[in-house]
């Protein structure tokens, strides 16, 4: 398969890689795991027997007028505890490896079809400057876009966090919620091959 480049050329891609079918349901499935996954789960609330005090009984059974009462930490009272008090729990679904490479495929191989997928030679600033980048993406017309690298750029990175709607990610930190965020993706030469060589 051949992708044309957004400055100049193309560069060929290999079909078990950018050129699979597009399976729904796997996509679905992984990006909730993903998200799921991300849940803290230390939300903890404390029941009856968690409450301090409420061992011994408030007033006497009979005589005072009032309603019975057999300890302080009942949940109806101020004070005691929660009838079905929340714990912490751990949210994480088990997704294997080849589930979720087949996803990532899915995903980059959807964006191609879509016409989602930007690919450049290579994204170089002269200096970590917000106004380099936004004039750069301005020339692609790219306005919602997640910039994919082969690695960590620092000149990118500080140019973009001041961008609305612009995102930023190298290939080892590339997750498919990060790939379906964005409308399209600009992407370069060396980080498409690194992905080619990781999913292929």
């Amino acid at each position: 398969m051949k992708l044309k480049l957004q400055d100049k050329g193309t560069v060929d891609v290999v079909d078990a890689a950018f050129g699979v079918a597009f399976n729904e349901p796997l996509i679905h499935q992984v990006v909730t795991a993903y998200l799921a996954g991300s849940r803290a789960g230390t939300k903890a609330q404390k029941n009856r027997s968690a409450v301090r005090g409420g061992g011994a009984k408030p007033w006497a059974q009979k005589g005072t007028g009032r309603a019975r009462a057999g300890t302080s930490s009942s949940p109806i009272w101020v004070g005691g505890g929660r009838t079905f008090a929340a714990q912490p729990r751990n949210f994480d679904q088990k997704v294997n490896k080849k589930m979720y490479r087949a996803a990532i495929r899915s995903v980059l191989s959807e964006l191609i079809r879509q016409d989602r997928m930007v690919v450049v030679n290579e994204l170089v600033l002269e200096a970590p400057k917000t106004k380099l980048l936004a004039t750069k993406l301005k020339e692609y017309n790219l306005d919602s876009v997640l910039i994919l690298n082969e690695a960590f750029d620092e000149k990118v990175f500080l140019a973009a966090r001041n961008l609305p709607n612009v995102g930023i990610c190298d290939v080892a930190s590339m997750d498919p919620v990060v790939l379906i965020r964005f409308e399209k993706i600009l992407v370069t030469v060396p980080a498409l091959k690194l992905i080619e060589e990781r999913l292929s």
